[in-house]
Formats: C-alpha cells, sequence, structure tokens
C-alpha cells in the first residue's frame, strides 16, 4: 500500500507545475555558480597577468609601409572560456567593464614600448587600442592618467588611436562629441571600427568625425566580385575624401579583395595577407 502511495505521489509531482520550478531553481543555481566561476576566473586574469597580448599590423597600400599596429588582448583557452568571442561577451555582463577596459588599454601601451623596436630612420608608429566608447564618458575615467602613464612610457598621445568598438553603444552623438574634442585636445586620435556593418555605424561616422574609419570586414570579404559591397564602399571612400578622414580596410585575406581595394583609393590596410596577429611587433608585408 505505501508502495503505491509513493509511486502516486511522485507520479503526481512529475506531472506537477512544481517539477519544472524546481527545475528552474536548478538550472539558476548552476548558472549562478558558472557566472561566480567565471567572473573569479576574470578576476585572477587581471590580478596576473594572465592575457596574451598580439599586435596585428595596418600597412600604407600605396608604399607597402607600417604606418600602426592595433593591440589584441586574448585570454588563453579555458573550459571556463573556450574562445575569445565567448570571453569578451561575459566581460560585457559584468561589472567589471570599466576596470577590464583600463587594463586592457594600461598593459597595451607597456607591452608595445617593450616589444616595439624601431630602426634609426623609422618614423613612429601609431597604436590602435580598442577601447568601449562608454568608457570615455564614465566620470571615473580620467584621461590624465592616461597620460600620465604615456609619459612614463615614453610615448607621446599623438601615437595613440582610440579605436571605438561596440558600434551601438553610442547614443548621445553631442556629448560624445565634446568628450571625444577633450581628448584630441590632448593628441590622441579616434578610429571609428566596423564601419559599414549597420546603420549606426555610418550615423557614428557623420557626427564624430574620426580621423580614421576601418570598413568591416564583411565588406572587404569577395568585395572583387560582389556589386552591392562595391557601390557601398565607393559612397564611404567618397564621404572620406571630403571630410579628410583616412580608411583602413579590415580583414583582408586574398590577393584580389587587396587589389580592388588599392585601386579604388583606400589608403591603408589589414588582415591575414599583410600580417597576422603575433605577440612580437613585426612589420607587415604587402603581396603584390
Amino acid at each position: 500500500m505505501q508502495a503505491r502511495i509513493n509511486s502516486q505521489l511522485f507520479s503526481f509531482i512529475g506531472s506537477h507545475p512544481l517539477q519544472s520550478y524546481l527545475k528552474h531553481l536548478n538550472d539558476r543555481r548552476k548558472q549562478e555558480v558558472l557566472y561566480y566561476r567565471r567572473l573569479k576566473e576574470l578576476q585572477k586574469i587581471m590580478k596576473t597577468d594572465a592575457l596574451n597580448t598580439f599586435f596585428q599590423p595596418i600597412l600604407r597600400l600605396d608604399s607597402g609601409e607600417t604606418m600602426a599596429y592595433e593591440a589584441l588582448n586574448r585570454p588563453a583557452r579555458t573550459p571556463l572560456f573556450p574562445n575569445t568571442e565567448h570571453f569578451y561577451d561575459f566581460v560585457g555582463q559584468t561589472n567589471q567593464v570599466f576596470l577590464f577596459e583600463c587594463y586592457c588599454r594600461n598593459i597595451s601601451l607597456k607591452r608595445f614600448i617593450e616589444r616595439y623596436q624601431p630602426q634609426a630612420h623609422d618614423r613612429a608608429s601609431l597604436l590602435f587600442i580598442n577601447i568601449h566608447p562608454q568608457v570615455l564618458l564614465d566620470s571615473t575615467y580620467h584621461s590624465g592618467e592616461t597620460l600620465h602613464l604615456l609619459s612614463r612610457l615614453g610615448i607621446a598621445p599623438e601615437q595613440v588611436v582610440f579605436e571605438l568598438t561596440e558600434k551601438t553603444a553610442v547614443t548621445d552623438f553631442k556629448l560624445f562629441e565634446k568628450v571625444l574634442s577633450n581628448y584630441r585636445s590632448q593628441g590622441f586620435r579616434i578610429a571609428i571600427d566596423d564601419v559599414g556593418s549597420g546603420y549606426n555605424s555610418l550615423k557614428t561616422l557623420i557626427y564624430l568625425k574620426p580621423e580614421f574609419v576601418k570598413l568591416d570586414m564583411s565588406l572587404i570579404r569577395n568585395i572583387d566580385k560582389n556589386r552591392e559591397q562595391q557601390q557601398l564602399v565607393k559612397l564611404i571612400i567618397e564621404y572620406s575624401n571630403h571630410s579628410s578622414t583616412e580608411m583602413i580596410a579590415e580583414g583582408i585575406e586574398t590577393v584580389e579583395e587587396l587589389s580592388y581595394i588599392r585601386e579604388h583609393g583606400v589608403q591603408y590596410g589589414q588582415g591575414y595577407i599583410l600580417g597576422k596577429p603575433q605577440e612580437e611587433i613585426i612589420p607587415g608585408r604587402m603581396c603584390l
């Protein structure tokens, strides 16, 4: 009798909303534990400098000269962070964005000066540093700290380009324009990343008037074969020529893509065919 009652009870619970609720609580607990473990791992990475910094060259397409490097910070693969995209997605979900951005800025500058060994006749290369727009707007972010660090490292502000990521993040363009004017007055320059990948990136280009625009790799991939991509790139080139903005094509992988953008007036290029991201700072190489 008792066995039958127990069987009926478990059958009732199994078909009852209570089971779904208990499952929900269990899943939520697992997610919270996973979040906590990832957060501790993120904090450990910053504390122990366990982030790898790579530098990818940006070349002048008329001469083949390497004019800049982009600093790319990537974590080692772990079960908690199986790839870089997963890692940065998690960072964006935490309250650590500001601290992490400042950490990346500082470590990029320090490692650049440690590894960069220009020849005597070389001009000083620019350094592109990715930065979330909201960090520049944060009242606790003091540009004086960056200037102090640059002074200690022997880097001029004119060598540093803030590359604005997260194209959907800029909403108050008038406020942001004032903030950028402050940084420009100190010598920093501005680049807009992923231009052409969406409506907001084009709006950002028009309002903020950056010194550099980086054409999104989705526009460059097979551009020699795709008329729609060609038309959009031509419009951006025309706008850039009138606004004295210099263009950088990202994600160039083939000789055909490289030939097309060179022939149509894009000044600079970045991509595997010109130079892969590497921990050592190695100038790029033209393949034409």
